[in-house]
């Protein structure tokens, strides 16, 4: 029997959510998940001692996960994928060895990983800085992607993930919302109530022999409230290489155009295919316009790495002498971070292989990842955190969150067979359900959004009911 589960991968694009935030709920806040040391942890996940806390107050965050990745050396995703080239991927159930131990719904919540990048948004007076810094926050949002070929599981029908990073600054909640086609609806707000950030995801996947193509869906909508501000845009292409044979690598492509809607300036990102040798490999650029189309400065970088800024007439002219000869390309290093732009004495000491051009503003530097990242499914410090059950915290979540999803929990433990029981029979119990509603002619209800239209773009939404974090789960389904 073939699985009615959804085939999702690292890659997605966005539609628009509710564009009115709902600051009434109840301020019960859930409590900073802390930093599990495997030693100290027992097999449900949860700490065994009291919440660690740092010398600046705040709570700790686990560095690792309680097991290693397992070896996917002995399997071949070939013998799955051979039926499908040129399909669609809508009913293709995988081994539970190509996953890694997060849901979907956990994935799309690294979005808020350089949730920093929104705060610096909303400090600028200046809108052109304001769209440099959400242009930045856009291509961050897919860095994570870098190296991580695992496939989160798909979510449950019904299934919500939230977080509340109180160090951060926002609280984020989202719900599987349709099963076919897969619809993830997410919606996140400042703490402060500074801004709103809001979509709801639908990919599409094709399988073309040699590699899986991701064509993104939908709008994502960034409100900066101070300003009065609202910015949308789509994801680019994702493509996985070398799903039969050799080591998977994964590249974005396609334009990206952010819009101001209420200036009318407008952002165009172009992520460059890799070609043929691989020249272009992860390059961005693109430019700032008004709504006059005047360019106001031009963004490059790489999404794997760094972003920088700089005026159209300097790009240009460093473009002229590059392509006569005259000036050679630099590598960029640490000293010339400090001298260009005092801000990155904050970044991270990474080895960036983007050409600096001289008199360029650093808008973004990717996060380091831990040193064991490629033994945790080359996650990032943020992803590592996600699925941390802190104790005392199964009390407070809506029992449909994915830190209590039975297959996760013990694929994240090591458990790999019994994760893979737990996932089959999760998904049999999805279709025994569905199968019932048939049956009985009842229709699905979501429950923490609903359909509408997003009023920026006009287009077909899913948006945020409001209520959550009031915190009464009582009607919430039993899906684990």
């Amino acid at each position: 029997m073939n699985s009615e589960e959804e085939f999702y991968d690292a890659v997605t694009g966005f539609d628009s959510d509710n564009s009115s935030g709902d600051f009434s709920e109840a301020n019960h806040k859930v409590p900073e998940m802390l930093d599990l040391d495997p030693h100290q942890s027992n097999r449900t996940g949860k700490h065994n001692g009291e919440t660690e806390i740092q010398e600046n107050g705040i709570k700790r965050h686990r560095t690792s996960l309680p097991a290693p990745m397992f070896s996917r050396s002995d399997f071949s995703v070939w013998s799955i994928l051979k039926k499908c080239i040129g399909l669609e991927l809508s009913k293709i159930t995988m081994p539970i060895v190509f996953n890694e131990p997060l849901s979907f719904l956990q994935r799309i919540t690294e979005y808020m990983e350089h949730i920093y990048l929104i705060n610096k948004a909303c400090s600028h007076a200046d809108p052109l800085e304001r769209m440099q810094s959400v242009a930045a926050f856009a291509v961050s949002a897919v860095a994570s992607q870098w190296e991580r070929t695992g496939k989160p599981f798909n979510p449950l029908l019904g299934e919500t993930y939230e977080l509340t990073r109180e160090d951060l600054g926002f609280r984020f909640i989202s719900e599987q919302v349709s099963h076919h086609p897969p619809i993830s609806a997410f919606y996140s707000e400042g703490l402060n109530k500074d801004f709103i950030f809001h979509g709801s995801i639908y990919p599409k996947l094709k399988f073309w022999g040699k590699s899986i193509e991701a064509e993104p869906r939908g709008t994502i909508t960034l409100e900066l409230l101070k300003h009065n501000e609202a910015y949308t845009w789509t994801n680019p292409t994702c493509c996985v290489h070398n799903v039969i044979i050799g080591k998977l690598w994964l590249e974005q492509y396609g334009t990206v155009e952010i819009v101001n809607h209420s200036t009318g300036d407008k952002c165009v990102l172009n992520f460059k295919p890799c070609g043929l040798f691989g020249k272009e490999l992860h390059r961005v650029e693109g430019h700032i316009q008004d709504k006059h189309r005047k360019k106001l400065c031009v963004i490059y970088g790489k999404w794997t790495e760094c972003l920088w800024c700089t005026d159209p007439t300097t790009y240009e002219t460093y473009k002229k002498n590059e392509k006569r000869g005259g000036e050679q390309k630099k590598k960029l290093s640490e000293d010339d971070i400090k001298s260009e732009n005092d801000e990155a004495d904050d970044m991270p000491e990474v080895q960036d292989t983007v050409q600096f051009i001289p008199g360029s503003k650093l808008l973004w530097r990717i996060n380091c990842r831990p040193p064991n990242s490629s033994q945790m499914y080359n996650f990032t410090s943020f992803a590592v955190s996600l699925n941390e059950l802190e104790k005392g915290m199964e009390a407070i979540l809506a029992p449909t969150d994915c830190r209590l999803r039975p297959d996760i929990r013990n694929m994240e433990n090591g458990n790999m067979d019994v994760a893979s029981k737990e996932k089959e029979r999760l998904e049999e119990k999805q279709r025994a359900a569905r199968k019932e509603r048939a049956k009985d002619e009842v229709e699905w209800h979501t429950r923490w959004f609903h359909q509408g239209t997003n009023p920026y773009t006009g287009t077909s939404d899913w948006l945020y009911s409001g209520g959550y974090f009031d915190r009464n789960f009582s009607d919430c389904p039993d899906i684990y």
